[in-house]
């Protein structure tokens, strides 16, 4: 099995004996784009990709707080009363970003506890107002996912429907898969023993997001500032509007960004309490996760994967 996922625990398997399939990749966003696509000419396969990979690197300089005049750079600079212009990316990315706040009771919190919800956000005038200083927004936890869904699409557009995009193995998100299979074929496993493999999954249309701590302490309590703790991994499966990108904003909302959303949802299932993520699940039609405790004591071999939402459709289940 190849393991190029297995920091997020998150991979393809056996991706090599996939028929048809060309891989690309590419470094951005701190991390590895990777488009997996199965075309005819492998010239044209190599062009959309670059495209996409292109795409990706316009997100950065747009959303990273690390380039100084990105969009989000320049938020982070507003004192209270003062308001900035942003791209269309920046804003879609704020207004997913600040649904997930609200549908997660503030566990996904771009923020990190500095006030998200005092910033006010105009989408039609693609402005951002700040009612109270320090705001100060760190996109890596949505911008990942937000880049998969757009790339996605753009791959679409140049015809290459059979495909699968991920950054990193943490934002993963399958369009249609090769011929004779019902889906791209995926695996969780455990990101401490990466050979212990927990879940084989079988996905299209769908969006997978991974947060794991093999990396050590780089997801935070948003209200502490505080590592998490008790949580291995978490991942969630989000499956894409039938009618994915902008096109598909009927009320002049965000486009629904499956990887974005997925992306955020993990953070969040790292944080929150077994019942909250029942009930979110419950309430959130085709979303499903699992969740990897950390086991008491030095009995590490003995974590118990559990699992919510869904039916358990489309995957099977082995032993953690």
């Amino acid at each position: 099995m190849d393991h190029d996922g297995a920091d997020s625990g998150l991979e393809i398997e056996a991706w090599r004996t996939l028929g048809g399939v060309r891989r690309f990749s590419h470094e951005a966003m701190a991390t590895v784009f990777e488009v997996s696509a199965v075309h005819s000419d492998e010239r044209y396969a190599a062009q959309a990709a670059h495209a996409a990979f292109d795409l990706v690197d316009r997100l950065e300089r747009e959303l990273s707080r690390f380039v100084p005049n990105s969009d989000i750079a320049r938020v982070n600079r507003l004192a209270a009363g003062e308001r900035t212009r942003v791209g269309p990316s920046a804003m879609e990315c704020l207004v997913i970003a600040r649904h997930a706040f609200d549908l997660t009771g503030g566990a996904f919190d771009v923020s990190i506890g500095t006030g998200l919800p005092s910033l006010e956000l105009e989408p039609d005038a693609f402005a951002v107002r700040a009612t109270t200083d320090g705001v100060r927004l760190d996109l890596g936890g949505i911008g990942k996912g937000y880049a998969v869904d757009l790339m996605a699409e753009l791959l679409e557009e140049w015809g290459l429907g059979q495909a699968l995009v991920h950054g990193g193995f943490s934002s993963v998100l399958a369009l249609e898969a090769p011929e004779g299979l019902d889906g791209w074929p995926l695996t969780l496993s455990n990101p401490g023993d990466p050979s212990r493999v927990l879940v084989h999954l079988s996905v299209r249309q769908t969006a997978l997001g991974a947060s794991g701590l093999r990396k050590g302490d780089h997801i935070v309590e948003p209200c502490t500032g505080k590592p998490v703790r008790g949580r291995r991994a978490a991942w969630v499966a989000v499956p894409r509007p039938e009618a994915a990108g902008a096109e598909a904003r009927g009320d002049g909302g965000p486009r629904v960004a499956a990887a974005a959303v997925a992306d955020a949802l993990t953070t969040a299932f790292m944080l929150l309490g077994l019942e909250d993520i029942a009930t979110l699940c419950e309430r959130s039609p085709g979303v499903e996760a699992w969740v990897l405790p950390e086991p008491d004591g030095d009995q590490r071999e003995q974590a118990t994967l559990l699992h919510f939402g869904g039916s358990g459709a489309g995957y099977t289940s082995a032993s953690s």
